[in-house]
Formats: structure tokens, sequence, C-alpha cells
């Protein structure tokens, strides 16, 4: 292959790699502590070291792989502590951002723009929906996160989103496993419902009902705190 072609084809190796290890870690296949040894690595896909070299650094910026000194990479451990802060920052942005927002009616469909400014919401919440009903739990684990993203933009205030990325790339494997033990637990639909009622509170624009929402929310109820 000539130099030229294998640097076309690289980004798609590195991608490939990045998107089944993300998988295998936000499914559980990946155990949380579990060693991830690269030359097993290429072995079960059928790749050089290279790409998932890559794909385990592009992995720990999003919180999901660390590496340890002279022992290489595995999944990320969050304590149990760990995990319940991050969802308290994630509950205490969300929060202060959909009451920065309120009333969204006056950034809206009230406006001259006649734009929905829970536009973003629903697009994701829909794309769960259409991931749940593919059995595509990574997109799901996707549309999930940027549900999350798009309620704490409904402030429009760029730090705080800023601020909230890092927070979500650390809780993609707890979110993802909540969702997963919830739909075991009680029904796939349960997971939806919850989102869809935090949709509905941000409509009625009555900043109670959507503290009382986020409050509700209960993302902490199928994980082992």
């Amino acid at each position: 292959m000539s130099a030229a072609a294998e640097g076309l084809s690289q980004p798609s190796l590195v991608e490939l790699a990045t998107a089944r290890l993300r998988e295998e870690i936000l499914s559980g296949h990946l155990a949380p502590g579990e060693r991830i040894v690269e030359e097993q690595v290429t072995a079960r896909f059928g790749t050089s070291r290279a790409p998932v070299r890559e794909a385990l650094r592009l992995l720990a910026e999003q919180g999901l792989v660390e590496h340890l000194p002279r022992r290489g990479a595995r999944v990320a451990v969050w304590s149990p502590e760990d995990v319940s802060q991050l969802f308290e920052v994630r509950h205490a942005l969300e929060q202060y951002a959909v009451l920065s927002a309120l009333p969204l009616r006056d950034r809206g469909t009230g406006s001259a723009t006649g734009t929905d400014p829970l536009a973003r919401v629903r697009e994701h919440l829909a794309a769960m929906e259409r991931a749940e009903d593919a059995g595509d739990a990574l997109a799901k684990d996707d549309a999930h996160r940027a549900f999350h993203a798009a309620v704490v933009g409904l402030a429009g205030n760029r730090q705080l989103e800023l601020a909230l990325a890092p927070v979500l790339l650390k809780l993609q494997l707890p979110m993802a496993v909540n969702l997963r033990r919830e739909a075991q637990a009680a029904s796939p639909e349960r997971g939806l419902a919850r989102h869809h009622a935090l949709l509905d509170a941000l409509e009625t624009d009555d900043p109670q009902r959507v503290l009382a929402a986020l409050r509700d929310h209960g993302e902490l109820t199928y994980l082992p705190l």
C-alpha cells in the first residue's frame, strides 16, 4: 500500500477501533478496571497497533480509559462517591441552566423568529427513541448525553456548556450502565419516560415543575452506589 493510500485509510481504522472499544466498554463487555492489552485488541480486531493506540488515546480523552504508569491502559474506574459527585455537578449545572433560560417563550415561539427553543432537546430525545427501536445501545448512549447537553444549552451560556462537557464525558459509562440496568429491571420505556417528563416540564415554562422534574429524574436509581 502506498503512503498516500495508507494515510487515507488510517482515520477509518482509528474510527473503527475507537467505536468498537467504546461499545465494549459501554456495554460492560470490558468491565471497569479491566486491563486493555493492545496485543489482544489488535488480534481481536485484526488491525495493527497504531490505530488501537490512537483509539485508546481518544477514549482516554473521553473519560472511558485511563493510562497507568508502566501498567498500560484499563477501563476507567470511578468510585461510587465519584459517580455520585459527578451526577451532583451535572444536576447543579442543569438546574442553573434552566433557571437562567426560563421563560423559554421569550426565546422562541413567542419571538419574532418563531423558532422552537426546545428543538435540540426534542431532536436528541427522538434520537434516543429511534436508537431504542433499532436496538442500537451505543447510539442511544450518544443521544442520551446529547440530550443533557442540550438542556444546559438552553441557557445560551457558552462557558456553562464548556464546564458541562467533561462532566458528561466522565459520566458516559455510569449513564450507559444506568440505562441498561433500568431496561433490565423495569423496561426500556422507563428511561425514555423520565426524559419525556423533563421535556414536558420545560414546555410548561414553570420553574417549579422543571426543578421537580430534575429532582425526580432518578439518574442514580439503577446504579450500585
